[in-house]
């Protein structure tokens, strides 16, 4: 079973130590903040497969955390966890960008089953086709497909590196970028990574133009254009 990563971000600080022990039993690797400056910049730093925002944070809202992560082109699933419990507090946290909503008191095993639902959506990720420059690419099938119909096969970590770069608007770094593909063993160096960039760009480069698709930026890579469409597959 893989080991998914879960930010928790709440000042109570009994609640979050209890949730974090019992997810940690149920295999779950989670990190805690306990404020909304430093729980943005965790997420934004670091990859998770879940966040958990509390609204009421000591020094601010865990509405403007969620708008300020989508912003930035972070759709790693949130869910938001509050003792507000109108109608209009619900609307005003979907709306924000989260993909569910708890209210407090809740159980542990309800909060287990919303986090394992949006861990599960989230990775049917795969089963779309993404649309970035000219091309479409189909990370379930590992191919890139161009306007001319030209198929580019890809191996797995050349979909796994696209795929994350796809997700992620804006730079993503070296180091998150073999966290995602490799786990982050320490037997990779950043020449293995860089390696297979490489061999990436000279698949989908240089386009007809003479665009480069793939740039390298100060720390780390991304997309030029970001993604223009993501569609179910048909």
């Amino acid at each position: 079973m893989p080991k998914y990563r879960i930010l928790l971000v709440d000042d109570d600080i009994q609640l979050v130590q209890a949730l974090a022990e019992q997810l940690e039993r149920q295999h779950y690797d989670v990190t805690i903040e306990v404020t909304a400056e430093e729980g943005l910049k965790r997420a934004q730093s670091e990859p998770f497969d879940t966040i958990c925002l509390d609204l009421g944070l000591p020094d601010g809202s865990g509405i403007d955390v969620c708008y300020s992560l989508r912003r930035s082109g972070l759709n790693t699933p949130i869910i938001i966890l509050s003792a507000f419990d109108s109608d209009q507090d619900t609307i005003l946290g979907l709306g924000a960008g989260a993909c569910d909503y708890i209210t407090k008191p809740f159980r542990f095993s309800v909060l287990l089953a919303r986090v394992r639902a949006q861990i599960r959506q989230h990775q049917q990720y795969d089963d779309v086709a993404i649309n970035f420059g000219p091309y479409t690419f189909r990370p379930a099938d590992k191919y890139l497909s161009g306007i001319d119909g030209r198929r580019i096969r890809l191996t797995d970590k050349e979909v796994a590196i696209l795929k994350h770069l796809c997700r992620r608007e804006g730079v993503v770094s070296r180091d998150e970028l073999m966290d995602i593909v490799w786990g982050f063993n320490s037997d990779i160096s950043t020449h293995t990574l860089e390696t297979h960039i490489y061999r990436l760009r000279q698949k989908i480069e240089p386009l007809e133009d003479g665009r480069c698709m793939l740039r390298t930026e100060p720390g780390g890579y991304r997309l030029d254009g970001g993604v223009n469409n993501i569609s179910s597959r048909v």
